[in-house]
């Protein structure tokens, strides 16, 4: 089955269809090149689904991930459909330390969405930037003052967590 017939097959749930795709990229019978393809010239819920499949692989292997899947991701923070929004934000989170040279426009991007009015791409923002934060890179000095700023103001007692959470690892 290919990945179009697999999304044009109405009786497979998309929870169905992100566990299919995640199960192909985890036993390498789909480079995720193939998927970030298709999902580039699909519409957002399609191109929303592959990047979640994209994220369960990752949290199982990060390895999975290349430097085309983090560019990807790091690109597509910038969409406006939320659901994508904070998929990439959590496949940055499980693979950023594959990529310490590669983290300036994550970064940028992700701090952008700590100020997005759903919560769940807050979440998934603050998830991304709290494990880039625990490597100490050389974005701590910009990115620790700015995180426990946006800590402050996070309404969010989940999201704010997060955040003093990853902070206080640094600080050790």
């Amino acid at each position: 089955m290919t990945i179009e017939e697999l999304f044009k097959e109405k009786t497979t749930k998309a929870k169905e269809k992100t566990e299919i795709l995640s199960k192909w990229i985890i036993e390498s019978s789909l480079p995720t090149d193939e998927l970030i393809a298709f999902a580039e010239k699909s519409k957002d819920p399609i191109k929303g689904t592959c990047i979640e499949a994209i994220e369960y692989a990752t949290k199982l292997n990060p390895n999975i991930a290349n430097e085309t899947v983090f560019s990807f991701v790091t690109n597509t923070l910038t969409e406006k459909a939320p659901r994508i929004k904070w998929e990439s934000a959590k496949v940055i989170g499980n693979t950023a330390h594959l990529f310490i040279e590669n983290l300036d426009k994550a970064v940028t991007n992700l701090l952008t969405n700590t100020e997005h009015e759903g919560t769940v791409v807050r979440w998934s923002a603050a998830f991304a930037l709290g494990e880039i934060l625990k490597l100490k890179t050389k974005h701590n000095t910009t990115l620790l003052p700015a995180l426990e700023g946006i800590s402050e103001k996070e309404e969010k007692n989940s999201i704010k967590k997060i955040y003093l959470d990853a902070i206080k690892k640094t600080k050790k």
